[in-house]
C-alpha cells in the first residue's frame, strides 16, 4: 500500500470552479486568489469588485452570467481556476470547460432544496468523466450536523461522498475544522491561515468514529487496507494519503472538504488537496483520447471578445508547446496564426512568449476558430476531442434594433455574442420577417440584450415571437375568376373555374386540373396553379393555408389577349371569392412536450399544464435519474413562449423541457380572434 496513486501530480493545473445558483463559488475563487496571493485582498460578492463578477450584467444581476479564468500560483505551482456560472440558464458555458480541466471543485451547502441542481452537476461531471472534490461551503451557518449533511446531499452523486473533514465546534460555534487524513485540528482565523491545534479530548472519539468510517470506504478499492482495518493496526498516513489521490483520480469518490469561502475558512486546506491529489494534464490528455507525440494540441474551453485586444480563444493546451506566431490546424483543415499569448486574471491579462503543455491561456486572433474545437500543429490538423451539442433552446424573443440604420451593427454583434457563447440561436422567420433570438432562459436573453444595449451601443426592441398560425377550410365550392382589362393594344384576359376542397390534416397542397378540350390552354395551366399558390399565402382570415386541394375544371380565353399574368390574376380573384365561401377556421400549431423535473414537483408541473391549454399523456420516472420524473403532454405554441418560467419557478430553478411540432388544431372563438386582430385582420 502507498503506491497507487504514484506520487503527487507536479506541472500547471486546470480547476473547474461548480456548483448550484448562489452556493458560492465566486466567493470561493475570491478567497483562493487573495489566498495565494494573486489579489490583494478577498471582496465580497456584493461589492460587485470580485474577479469573476467584473461584468456590468454579473453586478447587476448578483450572478456569474459567464464563465471566468483565474491563474494563479500556489507553493510553486501554477493553477489556474475558471469559475462557472451556476445557474441552469448559463451552465453551458462550463461543458468546453468541464472537458479540458484536471478536476472539478463542486460547491455545495446544506440546502435540500438545492439537491436536484447539484445533481445535474454531478450527472455532468460523471458524463465527462472528471475527478471532483466537493466543498462543503457555510459551515458556519448550517444547522445540520455535517455526516447528516452528507447524507442528504449523497443521492446527488453517484459515487460515495467521502468526509475527510469534520467541523471542530465550541459553545454549539463552528471554530474550525479536524482533519482525518492527518489527525490535526485547525482553528479558524477570518481571511488568514488556520492555527494548527490538537484535536481537544471532548472531540477525540467523534474524530475516530469519522475517520474509521472514511477507511473503511477506501478500503472498498484497497485490500490491504481492508485487512488491516480487520485486523485494528493503524494503516501508515502516508498510504492513507496515498488512497485518497488514487481514489479521487480514478473518480471511485468524491472527497468533502467543509468551509466557509466568505471568511477564507478551509480554503488553505482544499488548495493543498487540489496540489496532492488532482490529477495532470497526462490524465486529461488521456481522458480525452489526445494523439501521442511531439505534436502541439490544444482545446479551445472559451471564447472571448474583448474592448481592445479582440477576439481571444481561451484553450487548455495538452501537449507541445504554443509560442507567438505559430499556426495551428483547425479540425477542417484551415489555419490560424496565434497572435498573442496571455494569462488571465479575471478581465487583466499578462503576456506571454510561450505557452507549455498543460497551461491555460488565451490565444489572440484566432479569427475562425470556435469554442470546443481542437487545434493541432501537425499538418491537416487532429480529430476532434470533444463533441458537445447545445440544450434545446427554452425561451426566445424577437428582435430588432430601434433605429433601422443599426440593423448591420446588430446582426455583427450577436454574431460577436454567439462566438462567446454558441448557446445562443439565431434565426430568420421569413413568415413574420423576424429576427429570433433563442437561449435557455428569460435571464439568458435578458443579459444578451442588455449586452447589446450597453457593450455595443445598440437600443434594441423585443416581443414574444410570432405564432405560426395556419388557416384552412371546413367546405367546398366552386368558383369562377375572371380577369379582363382592355387599355388600347393588347388587352388582359384570363378566366377560370376553380373547385376548392378541404383535405385531411398536415396534407397540405394539391393542384389538378381536368380540363378538356383546351378551353385553357396548357400553357396557362401552370400560370393559374401560380396564381393559387400565391394566394394561398395569406388567406382570408389573414394567414397561410393549408390542407386545400384546388381543381382547375373550367374557363376560356383569348387568342390575343391571354397572357400568363392574366391567368394568374384570374386565378388570384377565383381563391379571394371562393374561400370566402369555404368556411376558413385558424389552426394553431400543437407541440409535443417531454418536462423533466424532480420528483417532488411533478404534482405542480401536472397542476399547471391544463391552465395553458395542455393536456397531459402521461408521466414516469426519469430512467437512472433517482428522484426525477418526465411529464409528457401536448401543448399549443402560443402557450409554450414563457413556459420555462413557470416551470423554473415551480422547481427551484432546474427543470427543462424540449418541445416537437406535433400537429394542428383548430382555433375559434376569443383565442382566434386575438390572433387575427394581432395579425391585422378583423375577426
Amino acid at each position: 500500500m502507498g503506491t497507487r496513486a504514484g506520487g503527487r501530480r507536479t506541472g500547471p493545473k486546470c480547476i473547474a470552479i461548480v456548483g448550484p445558483f448562489a452556493s458560492g463559488k465566486t466567493t470561493l475563487l475570491e478567497a483562493i486568489l487573495a489566498r495565494t496571493g494573486s489579489i490583494p485582498r478577498q471582496n465580497p460578492v456584493s461589492s460587485g469588485n470580485t474577479v469573476s463578477d467584473y461584468s456590468p450584467e454579473a453586478r447587476a444581476h448578483a450572478m456569474s452570467v459567464e464563465a471566468t479564468v483565474a491563474t494563479t500560483e500556489f507553493m510553486g505551482e501554477q493553477i489556474t481556476f475558471v469559475d462557472c456560472p451556476g445557474s441552469i440558464e448559463f451552465s453551458f458555458e462550463a461543458e468546453p470547460v468541464l472537458a479540458a480541466c484536471d478536476l472539478a471543485v463542486v460547491v455545495a451547502e446544506a440546502d435540500e432544496k438545492k439537491i436536484p441542481a447539484l445533481q445535474l452537476i454531478m450527472r455532468k461531471l460523471d458524463d465527462l468523466g472528471v475527478p471532483r472534490i466537493l466543498f462543503l461551503n457555510k459551515v458556519d451557518k448550517a444547522i445540520a450536523g455535517v455526516r447528516d449533511t452528507l447524507k442528504m446531499l449523497q443521492p446527488a452523486s453517484s459515487v460515495p461522498l467521502l468526509l475527510r473533514q469534520i467541523p471542530l465546534r465550541k459553545d454549539g460555534v463552528v471554530i474550525g475544522s479536524i482533519d482525518l487524513a492527518l489527525e490535526r485540528a485547525y482553528i479558524y482565523r477570518e481571511y488568514a491561515e488556520s492555527e494548527v491545534a490538537e484535536i481537544p479530548g471532548d472531540d477525540k472519539a467523534r474524530e475516530l468514529e469519522a475517520r474509521f468510517s472514511m477507511l473503511e470506504t477506501l478500503a472498498d478499492h484497497d485490500d490491504q487496507l481492508m485487512e488491516q482495518l480487520l485486523e485494528e493496526i493503524e494503516p501508515p498516513k502516508d498510504a492513507v494519503f496515498d488512497d485518497l489521490a488514487a481514489d479521487l483520480r480514478d473518480g471511485a469518490v468524491t472527497p468533502v472538504l467543509i468551509g466557509t469561502a466568505e471568511k477564507g475558512n478551509g480554503v488553505l486546506r482544499l488548495l493543498k488537496a487540489i496540489r496532492h491529489d488532482a490529477p495532470d494534464i497526462e490524465a486529461t490528455r488521456k481522458r480525452l483520447g489526445a494523439p501521442d507525440g511531439a505534436a502541439t494540441v490544444a482545446q479551445v474551453m472559451k471564447t472571448i471578445h474583448t474592448p481592445h485586444g479582440g477576439k481571444l480563444s481561451v484553450s487548455r493546451i495538452l501537449s507541445g508547446q504554443v509560442v507567438d506566431g505559430s499556426e495551428l490546424w483547425l479540425p477542417g483543415g484551415d489555419t490560424a496564426k496565434v497572435s498573442g499569448i496571455y494569462r488571465m486574471l479575471g478581465k487583466d491579462q499578462v503576456k506571454l512568449t510561450i505557452a507549455k503543455a498543460g497551461d491555460t491561456v488565451a490565444l489572440g486572433k484566432l479569427d475562425e476558430v470556435k469554442t470546443g474545437q481542437t487545434l493541432s500543429s501537425a499538418k491537416g490538423g487532429t480529430k476532434q476531442l470533444f463533441e458537445f451539442e447545445p440544450p434545446q433552446p427554452v425561451f426566445a424573443f424577437a428582435l430588432r434594433p430601434k433605429e433601422r440604420k443599426d440593423e448591420v451593427k446588430m446582426s455583427a454583434a450577436i454574431q460577436r455574442l454567439a462566438e462567446e457563447d454558441p448557446s445562443l440561436s439565431l434565426r430568420h422567420n421569413q413568415d413574420s420577417a423576424e429576427t429570433v433570438l433563442s437561449g435557455h432562459g428569460e435571464m439568458h436573453l435578458r443579459v444578451v440584450r442588455e449586452r447589446l444595449e450597453g457593450k455595443n451601443q445598440i437600443p434594441v426592441e423585443g416581443h414574444a415571437p410570432a405564432v405560426p398560425y395556419r388557416e384552412t377550410i371546413r367546405k367546398s365550392a366552386q368558383q369562377r375568376g375572371r380577369h379582363k382589362k382592355q387599355s388600347g393594344g393588347h388587352g388582359q384576359f384570363g378566366d377560370v373555374v376553380i373547385e376548392i376542397k378541404p383535405l385531411p390534416r398536415g396534407a397540405g397542397f394539391q393542384f389538378t386540373d381536368t380540363i378538356t378540350g383546351g378551353v385553357v390552354p396548357k400553357t396557362y395551366i401552370q400560370s393559374v396553379e401560380t396564381g393559387v399558390r400565391d394566394y394561398l399565402k395569406s388567406g382570408p382570415l389573414g394567414f397561410p393555408v393549408v390542407d386545400v386541394a384546388v381543381n382547375l375544371s373550367d374557363g376560356s380565353y383569348h387568342a390575343v389577349d391571354s397572357s400568363d399574368m392574366a391567368f394568374q390574376m384570374a386565378a388570384r380573384l377565383a381563391m379571394k371569392e371562393g374561400m370566402a365561401a369555404c368556411s376558413p377556421v385558424l389552426l394553431e400549431p400543437v407541440m409535443k412536450v417531454e418536462i423533466v423535473t424532480p420528483s417532488d414537483a411533478t404534482s405542480k408541473i401536472i397542476a399547471l399544464i391544463p391552465q395553458r391549454r395542455g393536456q397531459i399523456l402521461g408521466y414516469d420516472a426519469r430512467p437512472d435519474w433517482p428522484g426525477w420524473d418526465v411529464v409528457e403532454a401536448t401543448m399549443p405554441q402560443a402557450e409554450i413562449g414563457d413556459l420555462i418560467i413557470e416551470l423554473r419557478s415551480a422547481t427551484a430553478g432546474v427543470a427543462s423541457y424540449r418541445a416537437v411540432f406535433d400537429h394542428m388544431a383548430e382555433l375559434t372563438g376569443r383565442l382566434a380572434d386575438e390572433a387575427m386582430n394581432a395579425n391585422g385582420k378583423a375577426a
